[in-house]
């Protein structure tokens, strides 16, 4: 099954909390997920860090943004593209 907008933001910020060198780290990040294994976790990491080195590697495109306006308040365009709470 996928991962929600809510999960990916509950594992990045587990991933920030429990680094490398915690030996329980797959626990602590899917409990703060909640609903996610270790394994599954893991998994979820290994994915990410096999794309953002396919990016850095220049193997993915980065995306382009549609409808953007770019001003020299927003020199890229992005902000009006922002979800801010």
């Amino acid at each position: 099954m996928g991962w929600t907008r809510e999960e990916n933001r509950r594992f990045e910020d587990a991933l920030a909390v429990y680094g490398p060198e915690d030996p329980d780290r797959w626990q602590h990040v899917a409990n703060a997920v909640a609903g996610k294994s270790p394994q599954e976790v893991k998994r979820h990491y290994e994915i990410l860090m096999e794309d953002v080195n396919r990016i850095e590697r220049d193997q993915i495109p980065l995306p382009r943004y549609v409808h953007s306006r770019r001003t020299a308040q927003d020199p890229c365009g992005m902000i009006r593209n922002l979800n801010l709470r």
